[in-house]
């Protein structure tokens, strides 16, 4: 039977007990996590996600900018402890855009660096039509330059989240958030469309897209699409599997055949689950940790393995349940097995051991939010919308790099942080029996089960 928000409190109890707020002096973070860098970067509001480069030889971090500053920044982190911003890009005409600059993914294709930026303008101002810009980002620090923009004309209003994935066949691809489905491109097609300068190909917005995962349809959806995925590679099965919240839960789909997304599991109908927002297995795929985005929504843990497995392909409950404070709620999210690190909106970054995913519990913490909680004026504008909107403030989203450990992470209002953890120095899966997989790519081997 699945637990319930007063198991995850009991649970928490075992680890770490995140302070009240605001924390009292010298109680902001764990003793095992050090402050490395601390970046203010504009006016409260204008951050969102972030991504940092895996190669420790490119030691750049992407922080992406909405509302006042639309575009992105980019830090060096060659000294994490002296971290700067070293470039800056803004949307032509900012003043003219409705939306802003939300996830962003960076890769490595024949040699090149690129990072690709999603976005979602709204209609009554420019570029509704476009969902990302991507970015040659090889010669940084120096200097970056637009490539292209990937267009929709039939699903306007962008992409607010996207994940870049390199398939077993090879190919970099981009999963967005677009519509009824997650739309898939090829970015190799995608770069060579834009290199060959031929009309009709630049003008044929659909020459990437190469394949559309769909929201299984259940009674009552709360949405019609998806919200946030993760997409890997398993090994025991020699599968590329697709990750998705959205719809009424969460889906797991079989997407080797790209033109023939084969669903393997749903997990809907769980108490307390509308919807589903973020959703991230752990490396074997056995379990997955699923967020729903509203105010006193714990991260539920669920056990794939049955529906898997089993005649019933779908899940109903929860095996286990985290929350680093009741009223407030948990955002974006990384696995790096046994750990799980969470940028949780007010209540800053927690990291949690997951290795017993019926029992997770706290095991550091920082307070990267300075505001009080539960005290947002824009929230009694919202009368009659389903989300929470008074706690949507502090730490947007989290990144990890494997190679040495460290921890960014982006605050919607104090901006870009840098952490260590102690005795964390890097991650490889291996190190703990599990595949070496994560949102991490290996842009030179391919999926790195194979």
């Amino acid at each position: 039977m699945g637990l319930g928000v007063s198991g995850a409190m009991a649970q928490q109890h075992r680890g770490l007990k995140h302070p009240a707020h605001p924390p009292p002096p010298g109680e902001r973070g764990s003793e095992n996590i050090t402050v490395r860098a601390h970046l203010p970067l504009g006016k409260a509001g204008s951050v969102s996600d972030i991504e940092i480069e895996q190669e420790l030889t490119r030691p750049f971090a992407y922080v992406a900018r909405r509302v006042h500053e639309i575009g992105f920044d980019v830090i060096d982190l060659s000294n994490p402890d002296r971290a700067k911003v070293i470039q800056r890009w803004r949307i032509e005409n900012p003043e003219l855009h409705q939306g802003g600059a939300m996830d962003g993914r960076y890769f490595k294709h024949e040699g090149r660096y690129y990072y690709v930026q999603s976005t979602q303008f709204r209609q009554g101002g420019p570029n509704s039509d476009v969902g990302a810009i991507v970015f040659d980002v090889t010669d940084l620090p120096e200097s970056i330059h637009e490539v292209g923009r990937i267009r929709q004309s039939d699903t306007r209003g962008g992409f607010h989240n996207i994940f870049v994935y390199k398939h077993s066949t090879g190919t970099p691809l981009l999963f967005a958030t677009s519509g009824r489905y997650a739309k898939v491109f090829d970015l190799d097609k995608f770069l060579k469309g834009y290199q060959t300068e031929m009309d009709e190909v630049l003008q044929n917005e659909n020459h990437a897209l190469v394949g559309r995962v769909p929201v299984a349809q259940t009674d009552n959806m709360w949405s019609s699409g998806y919200h946030d995925f993760y997409v890997g590679y398993h090994p025991e099965s020699g599968q590329d599997r697709f990750y998705g919240g959205g719809g009424s839960g969460y889906y797991v789909y079989n997407v080797t055949d790209l033109a023939n997304p084969e669903l393997l599991l749903t997990i809907v109908g769980v108490p307390g689950v509308s919807w589903g927002h973020t959703f991230t297995p752990s490396p074997d795929g056995r379990y997955a940790v699923g967020e729903t985005e509203f105010q006193y929504q714990p991260l539920r843990f669920f056990d794939l393995q049955p529906a898997l497995e089993g005649p019933d392909k779908n899940i109903d409950h929860a095996i286990g349940a985290w929350h680093a404070d009741w009223k407030s709620l948990a955002h974006n999210h990384e696995v790096r097995w046994p750990y799980l690190f969470v940028a949780g909106y007010e209540t800053g970054m927690s990291v949690v051991n997951m290795e017993d995913p019926a029992q997770p519990y706290t095991v550091a913490y920082y307070d990267t939010f300075n505001g009080l909680h539960n005290n947002r004026e824009e929230a009694m504008k919202r009368a009659g919308s389903p989300y929470t909107w008074n706690v949507y403030d502090g730490a947007w989203g989290v990144d990890i790099r494997n190679a040495d450990g460290l921890i960014v992470v982006s605050d919607m209002t104090t901006g870009f942080w840098a952490f260590s953890l102690d005795g964390f120095d890097g991650w490889n899966g291996r190190d703990y029996g599990m595949p070496n997989i994560s949102s991490v790519q290996d842009w030179d081997n391919g999926p790195a089960g194979k």
